[in-house]
């Protein structure tokens, strides 16, 4: 009984932790669309936007991916 109270709260936290994963995927989206509508409205400065439009997909995506790691050490480490 013990050991399946153990099994059921390492799923539920793992399922929990793979949350950020969608706001992974809502935070890309955003940082996209945000650079899309910047770019239409001044289309010169955009190519000077680029890099700062990487770092930030970047970030929000190394989240994601920290996320997606403690999903992973929830279900197989603990």
């Amino acid at each position: 009984m013990e050991g399946e109270l153990a099994n059921m709260g390492r799923y539920i936290g793992a399922g929990l932790a793979a949350f950020g994963l969608a706001g992974a995927g809502i935070g890309v989206g955003n940082i996209a669309s945000s650079f899309l509508a910047g770019a239409l409205r001044n289309p010169a400065a955009a190519p000077s936007q680029t890099a700062n439009l990487f770092v930030g997909i970047a970030f929000a995506e190394a989240l994601g991916i920290f996320s997606f790691l403690i999903a992973l050490l929830l279900m197989f480490a603990v």
